[in-house]
């Protein structure tokens, strides 16, 4: 898991914990909201432009921003522990077995989360995008956004494209890689080391 950018571990940590801290009192505090009121029903979907959104949703998949965040839950635990056992400076062999638990943790939230993910994301797709895209597109534009996203060509240039990403992405990380997680690792300790001191004043 090789990452130029990778996130801050105890920083990140001690954030979400007061945040969390935060959450629960402002929670406490504030009375309850009322209840929603209930959406509107949405309107009809003419039969050729059902076809033209089936189309579209047959190729391009909005769900996938969600599922990716929810596996990124996972592929963060696994980099941010990665950072503390170094930061810690332990030992490289039980550095090794520790991550080698941990990533048996990390396969095992992926193995149980992300099927309840897809069948959620599922379930809502067609009910929830259908609308937004009847909403915003006559049937003719439908059309024509369906044939561009079936197009082979686009398809072929969309893996292209994340090699293009990579080979970027590469160069960059062996010229600054070092040096921008060391500044990462400075700020790191240096923001947690005043959160520390922050949440141990009364």
């Amino acid at each position: 898991m090789n990452s130029l950018f990778r996130p801050l571990s105890s920083l990140a940590l001690a954030v979400a914990a007061m945040a969390v801290s935060s959450a629960a009192h402002a929670q406490a505090a504030k009375p309850a909201p009322a209840a929603p009121a209930p959406a509107a029903a949405a309107a009809p979907i003419d039969a050729d432009k059902q076809k033209q959104i089936d189309r579209i949703l047959a190729v391009f998949h909005p769900e996938n921003g969600v599922l990716q965040a929810v596996q990124q839950q996972g592929v963060k635990a696994y980099q941010q522990s990665a950072i503390v056992l170094q930061t810690n400076q332990v030992p490289q062999d039980r550095k090794e077995k520790t991550l080698k638990e941990i990533e048996g943790d990390v396969q095992k939230y992926i193995d149980t989360t992300m099927p309840v993910a897809v069948a959620s994301a599922k379930k809502f797709v067609e009910p929830t995008s259908a609308p937004i895209l009847a909403q915003n597109f006559t049937t003719e534009e439908l059309r024509q956004l369906a044939t561009m996203l079936e197009s082979p060509l686009k398809q072929k240039f969309e893996k292209v494209a994340v090699q293009l990403q990579d080979a970027v992405g590469q160069k960059v990380s062996a010229d600054i890689g070092p040096q921008v997680n060391k500044n990462a690792q400075a700020m790191t300790e240096a923001v947690g080391g005043k959160l520390r001191v922050a949440a141990t004043l009364k």
